[in-house]
């Protein structure tokens, strides 16, 4: 590594990181005045509102901001180093504009590396503490407002209920159908199931069983039992910002599941998976709009060029937003929206590289 590419990237990086925590501290102050209600509400000390909120908000802003963070770390860095003359001594010794490039992107590259094993694996991680805190003093009480809820549990097994009792863990109107191909071959039904937290099982309450084998019936009768389905109450409970607390691993597997229930919400899962693969890449594009915008010395000095690219990152990050609700409503393509973004804007890097003078 030469010593120009070292006092490029060493600013480069100490940009970028200065900008996270201002913005992240700026957007804790505005938070914490929003929620401080709610901490009194609960009587919460300092250290708990520290140590298991903020603590874990901080790198789940830090990486939600990393595209404009890292846009403006670059056209700081290179908006001053044009303001002093400095890109046009280097330009004029004879380095190219590409090579100028070089500790730019080996910087982004850094830093997408870091934002993946974030995103990955260790924000979630704090996330979970962060959402959980939310859940228990921000947040209203969750209650399962679902009605005639219908759930794959085995290949061809469908479980159904009426309504269900989150608080108590009770379900009503129980009924347990076996499906092969197109004919229903076997219904249970029972007027409650209960979760037994101890036994780790379903308790039913006396069931009548209906087995069809063609033209034949076969009613039965069951006493009260307990049993184990393939149903569980988590998958009752909350889903507020569920996917931000899944790991990588995490996540796939919870997609698999949804998929194999055939449920209706896996848009939203995909849509943070492939997000988390696109958010690195769209750094390393933003670091190069951010070099080509700002590497010639302007008018409207450092300000200037600073301004247009938070304008630029605000974009972005409307973009970004706006390609996620589409991909959550099921109008787009989750893989596509993820993607939109930085296919945009790798667009407009290679324009600006043909037209913009330098």
């Amino acid at each position: 590594m030469k010593l120009l590419d070292k006092y490029i990237l060493k600013k480069f990086l100490t940009a970028f990181f200065f900008t996270v925590v201002v913005l992240v501290m700026v957007i804790c102050v505005i938070d914490f005045t929003e929620k401080n209600d709610d901490f009194l509400k609960h009587s919460l000390g300092v250290k708990q509102i520290m140590l298991e909120y903020y603590v874990n908000l901080f790198p789940y802003y830090a990486n939600l901001l990393s595209p404009i963070t890292v846009f403006i770390a670059v056209v700081f860095v290179t908006a001053q180093l044009a303001a002093r003359t400095e890109i046009v001594a280097i330009l004029a010794s004879g380095v190219s504009f590409k090579r100028l490039l070089v500790p730019y992107i080996m910087g982004s590259t850094i830093l997408a590396v870091i934002t993946m094993g974030l995103t990955g694996w260790v924000i979630p991680y704090a996330n979970k503490t962060r959402v959980d805190f939310e859940r228990k003093y921000v947040k209203n009480p969750y209650h399962f407002k679902g009605r005639n809820v219908h759930i794959k549990i085995g290949p061809k097994s469908y479980a159904y209920m009426e309504s269900y009792d989150n608080v108590n863990n009770v379900g009503y109107k129980f009924a347990l159908e076996t499906v092969e191909g197109t004919l229903l071959k076997r219904r249970m039904t029972a007027e409650a199931i209960s979760w037994d937290s101890t036994k780790r099982a379903w308790r039913l309450t006396p069931q009548l069983v209906r087995i069809i084998d063609g033209p034949k019936e076969k009613l039965l009768t069951l006493p009260q039992r307990d049993t184990t389905l393939n149903l569980y109450p988590k998958d009752f409970a909350s889903t507020y910002r569920l996917s931000e607390t899944l790991t990588l691993p995490e996540l796939n597997r919870y997609i698999q599941q949804k998929i194999d229930r055939g449920a209706a919400d896996t848009q939203i899962y995909l849509s943070d998976k492939y997000e988390r693969y696109a958010y690195p890449y769209a750094m390393f594009i933003l670091t190069i709009i951010g070099v080509i915008m700002s590497a010639r010395k302007s008018r409207a000095g450092v300000g200037g060029q600073i301004a247009l690219g938070f304008v630029l990152a605000f974009v972005f990050i409307i973009f970004v937003i706006l390609s996620r609700n589409f991909a959550q409503v099921g109008d787009l393509n989750p893989m596509l929206a993820a993607w939109i973004p930085s296919i945009v804007f790798t667009c407009i890097g290679l324009v600006l590289y043909r037209v913009v003078p330098r």
